[in-house]
């Protein structure tokens, strides 16, 4: 078993939790994970990195050597050195399926367990999931603005590092991408690895159509040429043409590439150049720094794009750093040992936590589409449920007079399910195929309005009439001791 070193945590984690150790306060606490505005301006995100959080977590522990390393900090007691020595996270874990939509507000994933291990544990949630969901978002972006089509990730060179690269392949493959160059994400998670050729392969040959011709006698089924090395029309697609025509002749096919200049008028260029010559079949892809405003661009113009072939601005974030992801504490045992809710009191009505235990339902309409998430406390003998044919009052996350009241006409689902349970994983992982097909059915599930890249409507994150009212007793009793 390849062992995950629970080091990987932030220092304060550690100092907090010798010191819940000393106080003998380690009874139990349950934390929630969720984000506070979805990232790249956008109306929806995407949750990704669930499945690899729960693979880290079976062997997420303290070697002999870790130990050691936090012996020499003189900051930890021996006997705490000695509990971190037998450490493993033992407590339950739920989640809302991996690939699925989701909004500001709502957990993502709820745990239950001893206050220090759930405290030890939040750096590896927080950093597996941010950084996975960030990248799963960006490129279910990119998908929708290409029409849905063929998009190939090939960040590896531009990612931030070795860890960031496999991470960013397996989250880009979610999110919608159909392949990545990085070979070894390919072989870690199945996903198709698929590449071209670069311009240092075309100028270590003679000429460009020696170096076509090489390629094509070795790779006969898989040939797509790189066209723009010296000039793309008046050399690259013709020697591709000449070099596709003795392809031809063997019944094998061809694409080209395109990776610098004008991309609309270059491709419909190409197009008409292949076109003429009798390969109306050869596919055009296309790349050169290419994010999800361009290809929408591109797309619109009805650029004759067959494959987008996106790297930097899909496995870094592009223009957003990072996936706002939080970690707060819910619900905790309080000296009669009964669980209670707890708030994180602001300010800023919006960094207010909601309280308690809690479910999510997606409640959808009659034809099967997104109608609103609501959250829902799940503690005490009767849990709230949302039912169909009933009407409720949802209210605002932030506000304590905006609401509405709604008929539920069509399903209502639960999205927090159990996947750990002291520590033991429930049920089986789906593939990242399945994965993948749950980011689709659940962006179809969403109207057009929540999906355009520009002003998209805002989806409505609501909490129940109950909650509300915990919440509203929770900030009164704040403010009354103040």
């Amino acid at each position: 078993m390849t062992h995950t070193s629970a080091l990987f945590t932030d220092f304060y984690s550690l100092t907090m939790a010798q010191g819940y150790w000393k106080k003998k306060m380690d009874t139990r606490a349950v934390f929630e994970m969720f984000f506070r505005r979805n990232p790249f301006g956008g109306g929806f995100s995407i949750f990704a990195g669930i499945g690899s959080l729960l693979k880290k977590l079976k062997d997420y522990s303290y070697s002999e050597e870790d130990i050691n390393y936090l012996r020499s900090l003189g900051l930890f007691e021996e006997a705490f050195l000695g509990y971190l020595k037998e450490f493993h996270f033992e407590g339950d874990l739920w989640a809302i399926n991996e690939g699925s939509a989701v909004f500001p507000h709502e957990p993502l994933i709820r745990v239950d367990g001893g206050l220090i291990e759930c405290q030890i544990i939040e750096g590896l949630i927080l950093n597996t999931v941010n950084f996975q969901s960030l990248i799963a978002t960006k490129t279910a972006r990119v998908w929708l603005a290409s029409g849905k089509g063929s998009v190939m990730e090939f960040g590896l060179r531009r990612a931030q590092g070795p860890d960031g690269a496999v991470s960013a392949s397996r989250a880009a493959y979610i999110g919608g991408a159909v392949g990545t160059s990085n070979v070894l994400a390919g072989r870690e998670f199945g996903i198709p690895v698929l590449g071209t050729m670069a311009h240092s392969w075309i100028m270590a040959f003679p000429s460009e159509e020696e170096s076509f011709q090489a390629y094509a006698d070795i790779y006969p089924d898989k040939t797509i040429f790189l066209i723009d090395t010296y000039d793309t029309l008046k050399s690259g697609v013709l020697n591709a043409i000449k070099v596709g025509k003795k392809l031809a002749a063997k019944g094998k096919n061809f694409g080209v590439r395109l990776d610098s200049g004008d991309i609309h008028y270059l491709s419909v260029e190409v197009r008409k150049a292949l076109d003429a010559a009798g390969f109306p079949d050869a596919a055009i892809s296309v790349s050169n720094d290419l994010d999800e405003s361009i290809i929408q661009t591109l797309t619109d113009a009805k650029a004759p794009i067959n494959v987008w072939g996106v790297g930097t601005q899909m496995v870094t974030g592009g223009s957003e750093a990072a996936f706002p992801g939080v970690y707060k504490l819910a619900a905790r045992q309080n000296k009669q040992g009964i669980l209670e809710a707890a708030i994180k009191f602001s300010d800023n009505p919006e960094k207010t936590t909601n309280p308690g235990i809690k479910q999510v339902w997606r409640i959808y309409d009659k034809q099967g589409l997104c109608i609103a998430d609501v959250l829902t406390l799940e503690e005490g003998e009767a849990p709230d449920l949302i039912e169909k044919g009933k009407t409720y009052s949802f209210w605002h996350p932030a506000s304590d007079y905006r609401h509405f009241s709604h008929t539920v006409e069509g399903s209502a689902e639960p999205l927090l399910r159990k996947r750990l349970e002291k520590g033991k994983t429930i049920g089986e992982e789906p593939s990242l195929y399945d994965i993948r097909a749950n980011v689709r059915k659940g962006l179809d599930s969403l109207d057009q309005s929540y999906k355009r890249l520009l002003n998209p409507h805002i989806y409505k994150v609501s909490i129940s009439s109950r909650l509300r009212s915990l919440k509203l007793e929770l900030i009164k009793n704040y403010l009354g001791d103040l």
